[in-house]
């Protein structure tokens, strides 16, 4: 496992949840070769793919089920979201404006000693308390 390298959800919806189309996603091959690699993960990023694999791809709850497995299998074990870690996120929220999801991701992140997070939904190139915010898709 690449510990150094912590994965939101969005990464893990694009190598799992997107269905093969006619004209390839290149993100989908990104994405795989970064799960593939191992990276970690916490208890939200799980939740949260789980709900746009149900919600937003329909995909049926035995395939997610089986995803998750192999995401924990690939990645490890995931980082539990603790009253630390929370109230760590509070105070990233507070003091970088972030809402309270992107922020618990962060901490998580910090708390597994990531020093990158890899998010399409951030700011590509920013520096948080040690953490840097990537989004791997750029230029792909």
């Amino acid at each position: 496992m690449n510990a150094r390298i912590f994965l939101d959800s969005n990464i893990l919806v694009y190598a799992f949840g997107t269905p093969k189309a006619p004209v390839p996603d290149p993100r989908i091959e990104v994405a795989e070769q970064i799960v593939i690699q191992g990276c970690a993960i916490s208890v939200q990023v799980l939740n949260e793919f789980a709900q746009v694999c149900s919600r937003k791809a329909h995909i049926d709850w035995d395939r997610i089920v089986g995803f998750l497995e192999v995401i924990k299998e690939l990645c490890g074990p995931a980082v539990p979201i603790t009253l630390e870690i929370h109230e760590s996120a509070a105070g990233l929220s507070r003091r970088y404006g972030f809402n309270i999801y992107d922020s618990l991701i962060v901490a998580a992140a910090k708390r597994a000693g990531c020093t990158t997070v890899y998010s399409e939904d951030m700011q590509h190139g920013q520096m948080v308390e040690g953490v840097r915010i990537e989004n791997p898709f750029l230029g792909h």
